[in-house]
């Protein structure tokens, strides 16, 4: 027998109804009055006797006797059968189930009566809070008016403003970068963004002595020409973070195309079916699996003209890039690398025209692979490639006789290699530290002219960061990597160095434009100034008979105001900017002549407007 469908879903599966029950074709709540005159028509029912019972859709409360799991019996009492409830006549089960519906309908009306309830009193109690700051920052305005209700429409007035700016900000800017949180007028100034990243204070103490063509890294480079940027990529230094970005993060006029799926990008300089960067990301692995320094520099030139005849290849010039790293972290990230199953057996290590031989250079491991080897194993291995592989990578290799460690003592190559890494490095068009991400950045935008869409993130967390290792450990890797800290220290030095100058280079040049400027709205101000006398004269002249006294007090005038202004001048300019301009001209004699000659271009824009 089917049940109808509003108890069918709330007491699942149906039940047989007792013995000469009559059958139920409708919700047997709607229909509780049928079935109980039909129930008390049957002679010696309990129904029968049930006179007094609940009215239509009215219960007994939750915790009725009634609600038991046991039933009246029908030989009780006639006041027991009175009191039981018309669902009493249906079977155990059905009770059971109606009996649990019941209940869970009561917790849920309890717990959303509760809910409203807290919420109605936190809002009344939040109100008396705002009221009571309102009450004491705007008390001078409780004389007038009734203080409680005009506290109320601007806590009112105040929340809706506040709700309506999100709104647009959320429209106008939905980024978390915009343009508008950026405001000097209406924000605290903001920190250096290219401040060191370790938290030490920008300014340094440099060590070793550069030129002014050391530190000036400015490379035109011009993308539409035949100029060819070339990354050379050293093993966990980051360089795959930095190659993604010079494909993926670079404002240009015509995009590297990146298909999903693929790692390789189209580099096409404009209107050109040409790349203009060599690297993993857009050639690929052209020179070898992370070619060195030796590698490139006689396979970039091949690769990019080879099919071309010797007449028709370009002059092109290749600015060589590239990545370093802390050597102890990057020995360690290497390790962890090597650890999962890297071999880098793809690597050519062409040297002189030819790779090396097995005795030149030996395998540490046997097999397919050195996975899960510790880190004293992989320490021991006297040919592990993972010692000195930044100075090795950036060295002409050719100057020692390649991997033949019998052409010279080990005391001299080892110089040799240093001093031709450091040399290299120096002349390198740019290169960046990991440790640096946002000087990185920065350098690599000034050098080349060419602007990031986002900034580098410094990663502090890494792989090599999670090995812990004691003093001596440390040592031994220093030890072991002897030649890459001592360039590493140049490099560091270098690098902020380099950023330094570029930074003073870039305030100097801020403050001749602002000089600029207010020099020309001084100008301006004068030539308005005379304009508007000269209007005067002219529409006055009974007031000057004589023509050439206006000349003349224009030409007294001159003098006394280029005087004034350039006093003026002076008494504006900062303490610290004096200190920066005695550093850089300690003579007084070129100071007197740079302000000689500045007041004498003034005077020559003045006449000119004149």
């Amino acid at each position: 027998m089917a049940l109808p469908a509003c108890a069918a879903r709330a007491l699942g599966p149906p039940l047989q109804p007792e013995r000469g029950a009559p059958a139920r074709t409708t919700c047997p709540r709607r229909h509780s009055r049928v079935e109980a005159e039909l129930a008390a028509s049957r002679p010696g029912s309990v129904a029968a006797s049930v006179g007094a019972g609940p009215p239509r859709g009215v219960s007994r409360g939750f915790n009725s006797q009634a609600l038991l799991d046991e039933p009246p019996k029908a030989s009780s009492s006639l006041a027991g059968a009175a009191r039981a409830p018309l669902f009493a006549l249906l079977p155990r089960g059905r009770r059971r189930r109606m009996h649990d519906l019941r209940r869970r309908w009561d917790l849920g009306s309890l717990c959303r009566a509760l809910l409203t309830r807290g919420l109605a009193a936190l809002g009344h109690s939040l109100k008396h809070v705002l009221g009571a700051i309102f009450s004491k920052i705007f008390g001078p305005l409780a004389s007038v008016g009734n203080m409680d209700e005009k506290s109320n429409k601007l806590l009112l007035a105040l929340v809706m403003l506040f709700l309506f700016a999100v709104i647009v900000l959320q429209y106008v800017c939905p980024g978390t970068e915009c343009q508008l949180l950026r405001l000097q007028a209406f924000s605290s100034p903001m920190p250096d963004p290219y401040r060191s990243e370790d938290e030490s204070s920008a300014r340094f103490v440099p060590r070793y002595n550069f030129s002014r063509g050391d530190l000036l890294r400015k490379v035109d480079f011009d993308i539409k020409g035949d100029d060819l940027i070339v990354f050379l990529h050293i093993q966990k230094t980051g360089g795959t973070t930095f190659g993604r970005h010079l494909v993926r993060n670079i404002q240009l006029e015509q995009p590297c195309e990146c298909r999903v799926g693929q790692k390789k990008c189209t580099c096409h300089r404009p209107g050109k079916r040409e790349t203009w960067l060599f690297s993993r990301f857009s050639t690929g692995w052209s020179c070898g699996l992370h070619a060195d320094w030796t590698e490139l520099t006689s396979c970039v030139p091949a690769v990019v003209d080879g099919k071309r005849d010797a007449r028709l290849r370009p002059s092109r010039n290749f600015h060589y890039i590239t990545i370093l790293r802390d050597p102890v972290s990057r020995y360690l990230s290497e390790w962890r690398h090597v650890q999962r199953g890297a071999t880098w057996k793809a690597s050519l290590h062409v040297c002189d025209g030819r790779p090396p031989t097995s005795e030149e250079l030996p395998s540490c491991y046997t097999g397919d692979d050195w996975s899960g080897c510790p880190l004293k194993e992989f320490m021991e291995c006297p040919y592990n490639l993972a010692n000195n592989r930044q100075v090795r990578m950036l060295s002409d290799l050719t100057l020692v006789g390649c991997y033949n460690l019998s052409v010279m003592p080990e005391k001299q190559r080892n110089k040799v290699l240093l001093e031709s890494a450091k040399s290299n490095l120096k002349h390198m068009a740019f290169f960046g530290l990991t440790e640096f991400q946002r000087k990185t950045q920065y350098l690599f935008e000034k050098t080349f002219n060419m602007n990031f869409i986002s900034p580098f993130t410094q990663y502090n967390t890494t792989r090599a960061s999670s090995v812990e290792i004691n003093e001596d450990i440390q040592k031994r890797i220093e030890g072991l990597n002897f030649l890459d800290m001592e360039l590493y220290s140049y490099a560091k030095d270098l690098f902020l160095q380099r950023y330094q100058f570029m930074r003073q280079k870039e305030h100097q040049e801020a403050r001749r434009k602002r000089q600029e400027q207010r020099r020309f709205l001084k100008g301006r101000f004068l030539q308005t100034h005379f304009q508007s006398q000269s209007q005067g004269q002219s529409q006055n002249p009974s007031q000057n008979p004589n023509p050439n006294a206006n000349q003349n007090v224009t030409q007294n005038l001159i003098p006394n105001l280029i005087q004034n202004l350039t006093q003026s001048s002076g008494q504006n300019l900062s303490r610290k900017e004096n200190r920066e301009s005695q550093k850089q001209n300690p003579r007084q004699e070129q100071s007197e002549d740079s302000t000689s000659n500045g007041t004498n271009d003034y005077i020559g824009s003045v006449e000119k407007w004149r």
